[in-house]
């Protein structure tokens, strides 16, 4: 990882919604209506508008992602990705996941969007395990990184402390 990369990517502890960034991801699932974890939450705080607009999306094919306001969320914008269900590895879900989190580089991009947060998609309901899901995410962000301007900085926005520490020692093997 070239240094003008590695400074582009940071890894903090918290809420994503509370975060001052011009994107936040959700780790949405298919029907993109809500759900649990940190659906349920950026649903929660963005208010009723956003299950509205996404309504009005009819969904999102798993590996793909789709952008809508933020609503009352300090965010411009809430870029939907929806994971795979983990179901053993065979079945494609490293693929899918790395789509999801391509298509929503893709997608922010497209919207100017300087900043953006993930959070670990895929890894609580859905069952992947973490540290495959955080070498799939991080090696996703950075081979974008290395050929895009756009977005200037991305935050891995993890709840957990054992997630902190394995993005942040998974980004320190790049460099």
């Amino acid at each position: 990882m070239t240094d003008s990369v590695a400074s582009r990517i940071r890894v903090v502890r918290g809420d994503i919604t509370a975060l001052a960034v011009d994107a936040i991801v959700n780790a949405a699932n298919s029907s993109l209506l809500g759900g649990g974890g940190v659906d349920g939450a950026i649903h929660r705080a963005a208010g009723p508008g956003l299950a509205q607009e996404c309504r009005r999306l009819g969904g999102c094919p798993t590996g793909e992602a789709r952008m809508t306001g933020a609503y009352d969320l300090p965010a411009r914008v809430v870029i939907h990705a929806v994971g795979p269900v983990y179901q053993g590895g065979g079945a494609g879900e490293a693929s899918l996941l790395a789509s999801a989190y391509r298509s929503s580089l893709e997608l922010a991009a497209e919207a100017s969007v300087e900043s953006m947060a993930f959070p670990c998609i895929s890894t609580g309901i859905y069952g992947y395990p973490q540290r495959d899901a955080c070498d799939i995410a991080v090696s996703a962000v950075h081979d974008w990184l290395e050929t895009h301007d756009l977005p200037r900085t991305v935050v891995f926005c993890c709840y957990l402390e054992q997630d902190v520490v394995l993005y942040g020692a998974r980004i320190e093997r790049l460099i």
